[in-house]
């Protein structure tokens, strides 16, 4: 199994496109379902051993929990809550408009009273027509699907080592719905001083001092093509001139910020692809981390915090490597 096969943006375009709008119109109703958290937590996609989830989302008035699943290995959206009943429905040969009618008709069917409360795109050149309008993005390449989800899960398996080396406040691993990109966050406890123009969203993202890693992949606006990625907010001075690994790692600017930046077809191929990775995401944050000041303290390499643990248990062992043999008669 190729487990970083090649995605070029412009090989699946028409399905990203399709796709992308699949996941906003579910991911509204998440948003307008779910319980608040810090920095919008509770927006984003989780994944699952199959594709991603809303997780279990409500209660409603009448007590109802539901949730919502993209299944990428059958290719059908399910919806089912807590009482066992379901509705799903095959994604392949649908328009965003058909989606929109078949996923808002599920919902009803199984007395989920939830609508996206703006439906229409987020961020996206046709953010004025309606979902329910678009027969334009209609299409659903299975085998591009089936990439995108392989991606997904080899950067997750990257990003949970990569979080696990860090003790501070940390999010979770999460695909965002809006940008349909796959990042982890780490956060400093210093408060960031906002003006007053900067509207409510990005207001509650960033009220702390952050670091956010991760993949996107690719846009007409920002950057073409699959790319690791990683940011400093605040930017401190002199980001841009830090050193990054692997040698194809570079900085680039984005709307008067820097982004690391290590093409995914340059790494992908490598002879231990997730390590070279993992070091990219290591050497921007010690980048950000060092210019912003950030307590060293917070590393915990291996997922260790507890200084009398020299190595991190092994599954089924007791810390420091030595097995468990309770029970087993040893």
């Amino acid at each position: 199994m190729d487990l970083f096969p090649p995605l070029p943006r412009e090989s699946w375009a028409p399905t990203k496109e399709t796709l992308h709008r699949f996941l906003q119109i579910v991911g509204k109703v998440r948003l307008a379902a779910g319980v608040r958290r810090n920095h919008w937590w509770n927006v984003p996609f989780h994944l699952t051993g199959d594709g991603i989830t809303t997780r279990p989302s409500g209660p409603l008035g009448d007590g109802t929990v539901f949730t919502v699943d993209f299944d990428f290995t059958t290719h059908r959206l399910r919806t089912l809550t807590l009482d066992g009943r379901q509705v799903s429905f095959p994604l392949t040969g649908l328009s965003v408009g058909d989606f929109y009618r078949e996923f808002t008709g599920a919902l009803q069917y199984l007395g989920i009273d939830v609508v996206p409360e703006h439906p229409y795109p987020f961020d996206l050149p046709d953010a004025a027509r309606p979902f329910a309008e678009d027969d334009e993005h209609a299409t659903y390449d299975q085998a591009a699907v089936s990439r995108y989800w392989t991606i997904l899960t080899q950067v997750m398996l990257v990003l949970e080592k990569y979080a696990a080396g860090y003790s501070g406040k940390t999010s979770p691993i999460h695909h965002f719905w809006h940008t349909f990109d796959l990042a982890v966050t780490r956060f400093s406890d210093r408060h960031v001083a906002q003006g007053r123009s900067v509207d409510p969203v990005t207001r509650e993202a960033y009220s702390r001092e952050v670091i956010s890693s991760g993949f996107w992949f690719g846009d007409e606006r920002s950057y073409p093509e699959p790319a690791f990625y990683s940011y400093t907010a605040p930017e401190p001075d002199g980001l841009q001139r830090q050193p990054l690994e692997p040698a194809a790692a570079r900085w680039t600017e984005s709307n008067g910020s820097h982004l690391a930046l290590l093409p995914y077809d340059d790494v992908r191929t490598a002879p231990d692809a997730s390590a070279e990775i993992l070091r990219f995401y290591d050497t921007a944050y010690a980048a950000g981390a060092r210019l912003a000041g950030w307590n060293t303290d917070r590393l915990c390499p291996g997922g260790v915090t507890d200084p009398q643990v020299s190595a991190p248990p092994r599954p089924g062992g007791r810390p420091g490597g030595r097995p468990d043999t309770r029970g087993s008669g040893g």
